[in-house]
């Protein structure tokens, strides 16, 4: 009788399974592989297997030092999960702890993540006053004062620290699209006493600055720590170097080079600038970043660490920003390219036309460019990204562009890309974490997968007799396959193998003997009912394939759901799992079918008792038919 379907040739699909194999292993041998063999054939192993780095990060909602809500707690910590995986490392667990915390823990030594808890809140803003940061203080000169024309400058290029301090090249902002341009900026001036002082506009005093109950406590609290004369002294301040109109102003401010970051941060923005003391590197630098978060108020940030600026309030905002990447430019550079959003490209143009022309909240002379334009201070959290010259209107997106290498410029545009967080973060320890035990848990997972395919083999020995061989080859294959897919998906996509993913993959040898069974049993069925092996292997295929696949489908489904509403170590298991299955489909229909095909045309394979198939029933008793003879039946 001939089988349901065309005489298969079970070489092709061999042919294809040995293609797959050579195809992958060139990738495991050459593809983005360097070292010696060993370090070729090594997969990239996860927190709990070879150690690595854990930080706990700290949040502070605002200067009021109140717990975040848990909605923001939880909003943080899906941005900071999807900043680390935007590093290209997977397997991270970023965790919430009690009401403050949350622990991020990565595998591999040395991991930098100091950029992954920062704030990130993008801000454009006018620069309105430029001064010297260094907070010191000097005594009012005996001479006269150097004119005006003189100005000492104060170079504002050179290295600048990225948004998180870690000390990455200095960036400038250029147009992508639209008319005119923005220039980096010049260098800042100093101005003397009496240029300042005639250019600069009346301070608000603090009391006259609408602000909330707690910060004016707060307020107090600094004033009268300072004492009553340095407050009144800073209050009537018209700008940093304005020491000429009393000859004791330098001692009476020297209390405000005392004051904390935290105490810093409640001061009206117009103190924090004229107030000498106060400076960049030592106060200025480390505020909350939430105390100039917002929009609607005057800030100071500083660039460099070594000027401050006055800065306006924000016209263009992160939000408004509809994405962020690193790219290169003409000249093979990395810069960060910024896409606005529709609103955000009208608040983009009207912010450049502000500064174009000198209109509303006008910036004083120490703030305009080498061009004798303003300029545009990119905000991140406490520090200055770039303070690009604007030289024309900006109808087009925009790119911050500095001495960028590809990781830098990568870092920035996902800080920018995911947003800002709802609250900031405050890194309370750092450390690495020992691989001792987690070399222990290797050993014990690799024992416990060998335990598990050494006892599927022998019961496939037992029970199948010849056929065990079949599966014993279908597991070495399968083994293989996975072993290869995780060195390629760990260099291509950073899958780093935990012990939780060991499991997964123990797990799906069940599924493997799953299969096994389903098409073996019905392949006896098909012996016993009196068809020969010849034809009993594709009638058995054509009934057990749908059981394998619905079967594997269910597995594979199941894997899918769990990697998608699990975090950490469970999307490691979920993640072996499925691509185990996968693999497992692939050598069922390349290999195993094939195989049982060659294998049922063999001597050996028509032997019961070599290939455990049992032996075919007997033909049921027919009986004879005989001519009809109404005789015979009448007898």
């Amino acid at each position: 009788m001939a089988p349901p379907q065309g005489q298969m040739r079970p070489g092709r699909q061999l042919a294809v399974l040995g293609f797959i194999f050579v195809v992958l292993y060139l990738l495991v041998f050459f593809a983005g592989a360097n070292g010696s063999l060993k370090d070729r054939l090594e997969p990239k192993l996860g927190l709990d297997l070879i150690g690595g780095t854990r930080v706990t990060l700290e949040a502070t909602n605002s200067v009021d030092g109140k717990p975040p809500t848990a909605e923001n707690l939880e909003e943080a910590r899906q941005i900071i999960e999807s900043r680390v995986n935007g590093l290209g490392v997977a397997e991270a667990e970023v965790v919430t702890e009690g009401n403050r915390n949350i622990v991020i823990s990565l595998p591999g030594e040395n991991r930098n993540l100091d950029e992954v808890g920062s704030a990130a809140e993008l801000r454009f803003r006018k620069v309105l006053k430029a001064a010297d940061g260094s907070g010191t203080i000097a005594a009012p000169p005996a001479a006269t004062p150097t004119p005006s024309g003189s100005a000492v400058p104060t170079p504002s290029g050179g290295a600048t620290p990225t948004p998180s301090g870690s000390g990455a090249p200095k960036a400038t902002s250029s147009p992508s699209g639209g008319q005119g341009g923005m220039a980096p900026a010049s260098p800042s001036a100093t101005p003397t006493p009496s240029a300042s002082a005639s250019a600069a506009t009346p301070t608000p005093s603090a009391s006259a600055e609408p602000v909330p109950a707690s910060i004016e406590q707060q307020r107090k609290a600094v004033e009268q720590k300072v004492g009553a004369a340095a407050w009144q002294a800073a209050n009537g301040l018209q700008a940093p170097a304005d020491l000429t109109a009393d000859p004791s102003l330098a001692d009476k401010l020297k209390p405000f080079g005392t004051l904390s970051p935290q105490e810093v941060a409640v001061l009206p923005a117009q103190m924090q600038f004229n107030v000498p003391t106060i400076g960049c590197p030592t106060q200025l630098d480390k505020r909350p970043p939430a105390s100039i978060s917002d929009p609607k108020q005057q800030v100071v940030a500083c660039e460099g660490g070594a000027s401050k600026y006055l800065l306006d309030q924000a016209k263009v905002l992160g939000t408004d920003v509809d994405d962020a990447d690193a790219v290169l430019d003409q000249t093979n550079a990395w810069v960060v390219s910024l896409d606005f959003t529709g609103n955000g490209q009208s608040k983009w143009t009207a912010l450049t036309r502000e500064s174009f022309n000198n209109e509303g909240q006008a910036c004083d002379a120490t703030a305009l460019g080498q061009d004798g334009k303003c300029r545009v201070a990119v905000v991140l959290d406490n520090e200055i990204v770039s303070s690009p010259e604007i030289q024309g209107v900006l109808t087009g997106n925009s790119q911050i562009t500095g001495n960028f290498n590809q990781k830098d410029a990568s870092a920035l545009a996902g800080q920018l890309r995911y947003g800002a967080l709802p609250v900031t973060f405050e890194q309370q320890e750092a450390q690495n974490v020992t691989a001792t035990l987690g070399a222990s848990h290797l050993r014990a997972g690799l024992l416990a997968a060998g335990i598990g395919m050494l006892l599927v083999i022998i019961y496939s020995f037992f029970y199948y007799r010849l056929l065990g061989s079949v599966i014993f080859l279908s597991l070495i294959l399968s083994a293989l396959l996975v072993f290869g897919a995780l060195v390629v998906l760990g260099r291509q996509i950073g899958f780093t193998l935990t012990l939780a993913g060991i499991a997964g993959m123990i797990v799906s040898l069940g599924v493997a003997a799953d299969s096994f069974v389903i098409y073996f049993e019905r392949l006896k069925d098909e012996i016993r009912e009196g068809r020969s092996p010849r034809s009993a292997v594709p009638r058995a295929w054509i009934r057990a394939r749908r059981t394998i696949i619905s079967a594997n489908a269910i597995t594979l489904l199941s894997a899918v759901v769990l990697y998608v509403v699990s975090v950490g170590t469970v999307k490691g298991f979920a993640f072996a799992l499925g691509l185990a299955t996968v693999l497992d489909l692939v050598v069922v229909f390349l290999f195993r079918h094939p195989i049982m095909t060659m294998f049922a045309r063999t001597r050996a394979f028509l032997s019961p008792r070599v290939s455990g198939l049992g032996r075919a029933l007997p033909a049921r008793n027919q009986p004879t038919q005989q001519p009809r003879n109404p005789r015979a039946k009448e007898a």
